[in-house]
């Protein structure tokens, strides 16, 4: 079935480098299924136990694939079903299976694009920042973090639009996801004496980071956090309101972004 082999790719995910801006819907809390508690969305009313209902009648349809949430929607009867990245809609019984946008005729909005933008959002006070590269430039009052693997080229673009960008502060989360080369640069940038100067050499100039040992590199902890945030490739960039754009934006774009914040 098309829609199952779809989704499972989404579920396990494939690591990449992105060169364009995407959104991804929030993680799972845990390893079990959630069911929105909300009980009416414009209109549509929907009691926690109908809820749990579809997402029974769903996993017993499709054995193998987990709900992660389902809830209710302004169309009667049927219901929005998340599997990991991925947005479905199904009836009550689950015997017809929606795959695509939820359009809303009457404004013109994506009702999918916007749900996965708002599942998408990550609060910045969450992110450890510790584990991260911390470049500062100008007096660094606009703060942005970023996910990205050391061979990525359009991480590397990133770097080049931030060239033109003052007054930013940067958290490159070292996520090599794209090569065992990946991770040697990422163990090396995050060694260095100058960690930041050390990145930016690489990301802007391709000066090879020079091989350094350390005993506090927080790969491991970065990979586990880009996995629980669902990242799934790079760049993956976070931003101070909460939002996250997947891709990499040109610098005129990036800097009303982060204006728009001020």
């Amino acid at each position: 079935m098309r829609f199952s082999s779809f989704l499972l790719t989404g579920a396990l995910g494939i690591f990449a480098c992105f060169g364009s801006a995407v959104a991804y819907a929030e993680p799972a809390k845990g390893s079990a299924a959630q069911v929105d508690s909300q009980q009416r969305v414009e209109g549509h009313s929907a009691t926690p136990a109908e809820l749990e209902a579809v997402k029974d009648a769903f996993e017993m349809r499709f054995g193998g694939l987990q709900a992660t949430a389902v809830r209710a929607i302004p169309v009667p009867g049927i219901y929005e079903v998340q599997l990991g990245m991925d947005l479905i809609y199904v009836d009550a019984d689950v015997n017809y299976v929606f795959q695509g946008s939820l359009m809303d005729a009457t404004s013109g909005v994506d009702l999918t694009a916007a749900r996965m933008q708002k599942l998408s959002e990550v609060p910045f006070e969450t992110l450890p920042l510790e584990y991260a590269v911390k470049v500062v430039k100008g007096d660094g009052s606009r703060k942005l973090a970023v996910f990205e693997d050391p061979n990525c080229v359009y991480c590397k673009q990133l770097h080049a639009s931030l060239k033109d960008i003052d007054n930013i502060t940067l958290y490159s989360f070292q996520f090599p996801i794209l090569s065992p080369d990946s991770r040697t640069k990422a163990h090396n940038i995050w060694c260095a004496a100058d960690s930041a100067a050390t990145l930016q050499a690489w990301m802007l100039e391709g000066t090879e980071p020079p091989a350094v040992q350390c005993d506090d590199n927080p790969v491991e902890q970065v990979l586990e956090l880009g996995n629980e945030l669902m990242v799934r490739g790079t760049p993956a960039l976070f931003f101070e309101d909460g939002s996250r754009v997947n891709g990499t934006l040109p610098a005129a774009q990036l800097s009303l972004k982060l204006d728009s914040m001020n």
